[in-house]
């Protein structure tokens, strides 16, 4: 390629800045993605030796089966891919073009490969041995950054990555605090189906794009393995049935054939792709019962497992010692494009347990403390490394279980390392002796592996907590957040609190006078009556819980105490049962517990997030109307790890996490206005109040079940067939195609117009001028107030899409169902009931002001009178902007609208990546600042400062925001590496990979 104009100079600063150290710095961030069309030259310089594999070697090694604990087959990755780079510019920059060329041929670090013995002979094979580094620092890293710095050590090319890098992981406790960017580059990328259409969405519109520049199509393949579970689109249509599961499923297929065949055609049409397909259990729980390597051997190179995936509860893996997190879809496509992850070096938090839970304490009520706790202290960006003498007692499903609500305390990890309890869990769930014993060999090696029967070396972190497991006190979390931690004996007290506080996230401002209201309906010919707290849904859903057999099992055991008193659920609750993995009913039936979970209504419905995600049906006619008529504050009670208003259900305004034991223990009671250490659940069958001690099971019943019903054979046996799907997934039939072929009359699947007029030279940076507000939010908006999620309200933009393509309501589906499609997506942004815009002035719901004109419209329409009109949109925000699940919808659907920028007081961290990533701008206002303090209303009209050439703009610089009234202030830009900047230089970060992978030869 030819480098002139602006960008010329910004790669001569990016090298001068380069060379005055001693190795190159990582120049794939500005040099070798750098593409532009060709400029006139007198003769461009030849291309320096290209360091790719051919297609052919590296498509035969796609092809390769990857490993998967039951095949013992390893997993062959090609070798680490270079940029080539071809450039007129000037001798200098030819040879240094050069010299990483060579470098990137070589690892700095190859002294230190060791190969690591069996014991009986012979080797497992080679590692980049941590100890051989000989530098005490190494010895006091928490183990998270252990993994960071193995990978730069492994991958240490001296072009994407450096020596420095590798330095900065080693001098850890000194650089974290700097903000100090690193690149990662993780052993694979998991996805569910909601966020994983869209990506493979994605790559099949990339391999069109490439193939439209002139490039070679077939560029476009992951090259690390893909697993991609299909596990977010069952719904509880049906439930308390014994018909349940095959009902649902045929449901399911109904609604979802359509993209379920685009996935089955992308998993033959992409190589390195698994598709687990429906019916099969929960991604999470599936990847740490089987997905879940630990170590790999890939072709004799032993290296940690490590994983980023698309939905934000990928963390549940750290409590199997696997390093993972979530990121949003379109930072994944990358990672399976080969692209080192840029991500600034975390501080640590070392959080430290001792003793040990409490008799019927169980491992929800640990989480949700430990949750409130992190929230407390802080701990966004960060990971989070569980250490100390009480991590040894308590068991791996318990860790998981808190590891995978780390999105709930705000962090990136909650990450605990592997130990005996580790290889044990490793045995149970059918993974080989030999898979085990070189786990072990390989961690105690390379100083990752924690024997708490030795003397533990004190280990630095950026801040500390403990925890004496003996305090955690039997809690749920709600009404309205999962971080709203309520213990058991105030339940009843908070209850009423939130029925006389002001509306907020503890409170429902019911007069006083409408608190004792009865609704009294007709269920199917047996009366029944409503009240506020009235449980209308009770769910034992989501990989929070359904992972974990003391848990399950101590459900079983509630429902079983509860028939044997003479208990019953009242039958106008939904209640429902949906399990992570088929091993959860083989042990439930292994138990005999099973038949009393589903004489409670505790049928098993599916195999997926169901409730959850939003997933929960609806509720009988007769229920829905008495709730909305008499205006009841309903409750839904689930074991899940998100409760935010407008997420489980529309009509359930109060959403309480709570263990699946709870959640039986409420059904029973039907309602959250109880205090259950005083008044009665009910009246037994010999006419006896029935209190909850009655029906609680002590931690030794539990451990009991577990020990005599939670068998290996069960994990093997369900494991050995998982890919093999069911008649409904193996009757699909689908093009061999490797460019699919679009129907412009799909409503769920579409191309999207990323990359429509797209050419090789980067679009540039670009500031926003006399922009309208679209939104102007407070705090605590999360992605499920942005993303299009649950199901499609009846009167939205949306809902009118599809009725006018001929799609009837019965059909809609949900938006998760349909996030393969941006036309419908664009429509859904913005659109939840519940969401609060200020332009409103106190009106709740998915409409905003169009100001030019001060109509009142859906978010879509007025952003359509926006582009249409030629104007720039800004939005405006409080704290905390897109927490919750990492969605790329809530990235794409803005852009999609016009979003040019976003100024928040703050960002979540997955979110304000993915805004930069599809070109959005992220601002934050100075600390002490926001739109309230600087008295923006958000009918202003918005300038904001950006230099036109990216070598100008440095990560977190400040930026000028200029309003149309004269108002003047300084955001920060959150740029926050020179990665980011280059993704925006280039419109985003799917055309930075285009344009790379089409420059390469």
């Amino acid at each position: 390629m030819h480098i002139t104009g602006p960008h010329y100079s910004s790669l001569l600063r990016r090298a001068s800045r380069c060379s005055s150290s001693s190795s190159a710095t990582r120049f794939h961030s500005s040099l070798s993605n750098k593409s532009t069309s060709p400029a006139p030259a007198p003769s461009p310089s030849p291309a320096p030796s290209s360091q790719l594999r051919s297609h052919t070697t590296a498509s035969a090694a796609f092809r390769t089966v990857r490993s998967r604990w039951s095949h013992g087959v390893d997993w062959k990755s090609p070798a680490s891919l270079s940029s080539q780079i071809r450039t007129s510019a000037s001798p200098v920059l030819d040879r240094f073009h050069r010299s990483l060329s060579t470098k990137a041929s070589e690892n700095a670090f190859s002294g230190i490969l060791t190969g690591l013995p069996k014991p009986g002979g012979g080797e497992f094979g080679k590692f980049y041995s941590l100890p051989a580094l000989n530098d005490p620092r190494v010895d006091k890293l928490p183990y998270s950054i252990r993994i960071l710095l193995e990978s730069a050590i492994r991958n240490c090319d001296n072009f994407q990555v450096t020596k420095e890098d590798v330095e900065k992981i080693i001098d850890w406790e000194k650089s974290a605090p700097q903000q100090v960017e690193i690149p990662f580059k993780p052993a694979r990328v998991l996805l569910q189906d909601f966020t994983g259409v869209p990506a493979v969405v994605d790559l099949a519109c990339m391999r069109d794009a490439m193939n439209n520049l002139g490039g070679d199509s077939n560029k476009i393949n992951p090259l690390v393995p893909v697993d991609l579970v299909v596990d977010h689109s069952v719904q509880v249509d049906v439930a308390r049935s014994e018909n349940a599961v095959k009902a649902n499923m045929e449901l399911e297929f109904q609604r979802n054939k359509e993209r379920f065949a685009f996935l089955k055609w992308g998993s033959k049409a992409f190589q390195n792709m698994l598709v687990v397909p429906p019916g099969s259990g929960i991604v999470h729980q599936v990847n740490l019962e089987y997905l879940g390597r630990v170590v790999f051997n890939n072709d004799g190179m032993l290296y940690p497992d490590s994983v980023v995936g698309t939905d934000s509860h990928t963390t549940m893996i750290d409590g199997l010692g696997v390093a993972g997190w979530g990121v949003g879809g379109i930072e994944a496509e990358a990672a399976m494009l080969g692209q080192p992850m840029s991500m600034v070096l975390p501080g640590v938090v070392g959080f430290k347990l001792s003793g040990k839970l409490c008799d019927g304490v169980t491992a929800t009520d640990l989480v949700l403390t430990v949750t409130q706790m992190l929230r407390k202290h802080g701990v966004v960006g960060k990971f989070v490394e569980f250490h100390g003498d009480g991590v040894g007692k308590i068991s791996l499903a318990d860790r998981a279980t808190i590891a995978n609500m780390s999105p709930e305390y705000g962090a990136t990890m909650g990450f605990f390392p592997v130990d005996h309890v580790t290889l044990q869990y490793l045995k149970l769930t059918g993974r080989s002796d030999d898979a085990v014993a070189m786990i072990e060999a390989y961690l105690r090696a390379n100083n990752m592996f924690v024997d708490y029967n030795e003397p533990q070396q004190e280990r630095v972190y950026s801040s500390y907590l403990n925890l004496d497991l003996s305090e955690v006190e039997p809690c749920i979390s709600g009404p309205k957040r999962p971080h709203d931690r309520v213990p058991l004996k105030d339940m009843k007290a908070d209850w009423h609190s939130c029925l006389d506080n002001k509306v907020g996230f503890k409170g429902f401002a019911v007069p006083k006078d409408a608190q004792d209201k009865v609704a009294k309906l007709d269920f199917h010919g047996q009366p029944a009556e409503l009240r506020h707290g009235s449980v209308v849904i009770a769910a034992i859903t989501s990989c929070t819980n359904t992972s974990n057999p003391s848990v399950m099992l101590g459900a079983g055991l509630v429902a079983k105490k509860a028939c044997e008193l003479g208990l019953q659920v009242k039958p106008w609750v939904k209640t429902s049962l949906a399990p992570g993995s088929g091993v959860v009913t083989k042990y439930l039936l292994q138990s005999g517990l099973q038949k009393y979970l589903n004489e409670q209504g505790f049928n098993i419905v599916g195999y997926g997030c169901t409730t959850c995600i939003g997933n929960s049906g609806e509720l009988d006619e007769s229920v829905g109307a008495a709730i909305t008529d008499n205006d009841i504050i309903a409750s839904a009670v689930l074991s899940g790890n998100r409760n935010f208003e407008g997420r489980v259900h529309a009509l359930t305004r109060a959403n309480y996490l709570a263990s699946p034991p709870l959640v039986v223990a409420y059904a029973l009671a039907g309602t959250v206005d109880i205090d259950f250490e005083k008044d009665p659940i009910g009246v037994g069958k010999d006419g006896k109040s029935v209190y909850f001690r009655d029906i609680w099971p002590s931690t030794e019943e539990i451990a009991e079940a577990v020990q005599s019903s939670v068998l290996p054979e069960m994990f093997k046996s369900t494991y050995k067939s998982i890919t093999e799907g069911n008649p409904m997934w193996n009757d699909l039939s689908v093009p061999e195609s490797q460019l699919y072929t679009w129907d412009s009359n799909s409503t769920y699947i579409h191309e999207p117009p990323y990359f429509k007029n797209m050419t090789m030279d980067p679009p540039g940076a670009h500031g926003v001028k006399d922009a309208y507000c679209l939104l102007n939010f407070g705090d605590s908006i999360t992605t499920d107030h942005i993303s299009p999620a649950g199901s499609i309200h009846k009167d939205s933009p949306a809902a009118k899409f599809l009725l006018e393509r001929g799609v009837e309501r019965k059909d809609f589906n949900s938006y998760g169902s349909r996030r393969g499609n941006d036309e419908i997506m664009a429509r859904g942004t913005f659109a939840n009931i519940r969401i609060v815009n200020k332009l409103l002035k106190g009106e709740v719901g998915p409409k905003t002001v169009h100001i030019p004109t001060g109509e009142k419209l859906s978010v879509f329409d007025a952003a359509s009178r926006y582009k249409a009109a030629g104007q720039d949109t800004i939005v405006l925000a409080g704290a905390e902007y897109g927490s919750g699940s990492s969605r790329d919808w809530a990235a794409k659907g803005p852009m999609l609208l016009g979003v040019k920028a976003v100024i928040a007081k703050s960002f979540e961290r997955i979110h304000r990546s993915n805004l930069v990533g599809m070109g959005i701008i992220p601002l934050c206002f100075k600390a002490g600042e926001d739109a309230d303090t600087l008295q923006l209303t958000g009918h202003e009209r918005y300038t904001i400062d950006l230099p036109s050439n990216i070598s100008e703009i440095r990560p977190g610089q400040d930026v000028t925001v200029k309003t149309d009234t004269g108002k003047s202030f300084t955001c920060v830009a959150r740029f926050d590496t020179e990665v980011e900047l280059e993704y925006f230089n280039h419109g985003g970060i799917l055309p930075y990979v285009i344009r790379q992978l089409s420059a390469k030869k």
